[in-house]
């Protein structure tokens, strides 16, 4: 399949940072334009950059997924902040979807007193907080374990998201800019994200301001598919100028 394809293109380039058009025809034994297309994809998520005869990471692409526990401890007080903010939104009767990240986590302690709220979640770290406040229902996907998101991928993610109708989703990102909208750094969480995005529901993007400006490996979003940003501060003023325009709501602390 041509998802399947890509992702084993960007994990052969990150093995090997080039790569030429003749020796990806043989690996998939597909014709050239197939993987032009496949390519003409990759660049529009910004991962790789075309060279003669062939692509290259893009060196201004982060792909280094850092272990939970580092991202955890890492602007601690901003994501606390920003899970309290996004969890203010939640309201009595909701189904929600709650992304894995460090970052959404923290929305679970500022829900005690919603009544008849539905969790939907692949996170580890959300159902183990989850657990512990009785009047929140938990959805647990299943799936196969991630040990560096400590979160459930692959297909009975995929499936729960195609089977429960949410009124929010609230997701995070690793990176976040205008050019290449939201990205995360790792392909197994990727699919997940890009079909929570494409749900009929309202969609809540939870960042601290040290993801502006940066992009990691794999765009799931672009920028004006959300509803609603949540931050801790402003961010810079070409962003507050996109969100004006793409009707983006902005909540800060």
């Amino acid at each position: 399949m041509k998802i399947e394809r890509i992702n084993q293109i960007q994990s052969m380039l990150k093995e090997r940072n080039n790569i030429s058009i003749e020796r990806l025809c043989e690996a998939f034994n597909v014709s050239k334009n197939t993987i032009r297309r496949d390519i003409n994809e990759l660049e529009k998520r910004g991962t790789i950059r075309k060279v003669y005869g062939g692509i290259v990471l893009n060196e201004q692409v982060s792909d280094q997924l850092e272990p939970f526990s580092f991202r955890e401890n890492r602007n601690f007080q901003e994501k606390e902040k920003i899970g309290e903010i996004a969890a203010s939104l939640v309201k009595n009767g909701d189904v929600i979807y709650i992304d894995s990240g460090t970052t959404t986590k923290h929305m679970i302690q500022h829900l005690a007193d919603r009544q008849h709220v539905t969790i939907v979640t692949a996170s580890i770290y959300v159902i183990e907080n989850a657990i512990n406040y009785n009047n929140l229902n938990v959805i647990a996907t299943g799936g196969i374990l991630f040990n560096p998101s400590k979160a459930f991928v692959g297909p009975h993610v995929l499936n729960c998201l195609k089977n429960y109708n949410f009124t929010k989703v609230f997701l995070a990102s690793t990176g976040v800019s205008i050019e290449h909208g939201a990205t995360n750094a790792s392909p197994f969480e990727y699919e997940i994200k890009r079909r929570a995005v494409q749900k009929s529901a309202k969609k809540f993007l939870l960042v601290d301001n040290s993801k502006f400006d940066k992009a990691s490996l794999m765009t799931y979003s672009e920028l004006k598919n959300f509803d609603c940003i949540i931050t801790e501060k402003e961010p810079p003023k070409n962003y507050t100028d996109y969100f004006n325009k793409n009707d983006i709501n902005l909540i800060t602390e």
